[in-house]
């Protein structure tokens, strides 16, 4: 038993992507300097860590699609160092400073998005192989996983069905690359399952797909899935 293949209507994806983002900057608006620099659920890192790194990753996934549409092919980051390097340099900015970054590195993101004729062209994303119609979900699981970060009030609950199917999905696809899973059998409420990890004898986890989700990706629920109340996963980005 494997994880269902994940797939979204690309336009309503990307609207999503829209969406998810603006909630998240409706969220952050009041948010004062003293609390951009207070920690966030991300360990050693503040709130403002947190945005920096979601505007540095705009613009690097925007980088990617536009060498992808002038056929070249780039990183998403030159290297560890220099991300590593742009996030501290982000995280010192001022709360309007911050606001202003996750907003206008979403809007190049997007006028990236929009020059794509040909979303089956194939990138590489952090090593993994991808198309560019994998890109909008890619993005859609960041700005959310990150909302949750930032400790600002927003739960899985308020994800919507669809997209926390995605997202569910998604996680599915990637987990299996991940050597320290236990043996589980996820199942959720929308009928996605899959086997996740090594052996026989595989632990149960079910309930709504924004919980598992949630919980798969290693962050606190308001209720954990039914069979993993004792059972923590490592964060995962």
């Amino acid at each position: 038993m494997t994880a269902q293949t994940f797939s979204a209507p690309l336009e309503t994806l990307r609207k999503r992507v829209q969406e998810a983002t603006q909630r998240l900057l409706g969220d952050t608006i009041g948010i004062s300097d003293d609390a951009w620099n207070a920690l966030s659920k991300l360990p050693g890192w503040s709130r403002a860590h947190v945005a920096a790194h979601l505007a540095a990753g705009a613009d690097a996934l925007a980088g990617v699609i536009v060498a992808a549409v002038e056929g070249r092919s780039v990183p998403l980051y030159p290297d560890a160092e220099s991300r590593r390097a742009g996030i501290e340099r982000g995280s010192s900015l001022t709360g309007l400073e911050l606001q202003i970054c996750l907003d206008t590195s979403a809007g190049r993101l997007e006028r990236a998005m929009d020059t794509v004729d040909d979303w089956s062209v194939p990138v590489q994303l952090l090593g993994r192989p991808m198309t560019l119609a994998h890109l909008p979900m890619a993005r859609l699981s960041e700005v959310v996983v990150h909302h949750l970060d930032l400790d600002c009030d927003f739960d899985v609950d308020r994800i919507d069905p669809g997209p926390a199917r995605w997202l569910l999905q998604w996680a599915l696809l990637w987990q299996p690359e991940h050597a320290d899973l236990p043996a589980l059998r996820v199942a959720s409420d929308s009928g996605v399952v899959a086997d996740l990890g090594e052996g026989e004898q595989r632990r149960p986890i079910s309930g709504p797909d924004a919980s598992l989700w949630g919980w798969l990706m290693g962050r606190s629920v308001p209720v954990a899935p039914q069979g993993a109340d004792d059972l923590a996963l490592p964060l995962r980005s």
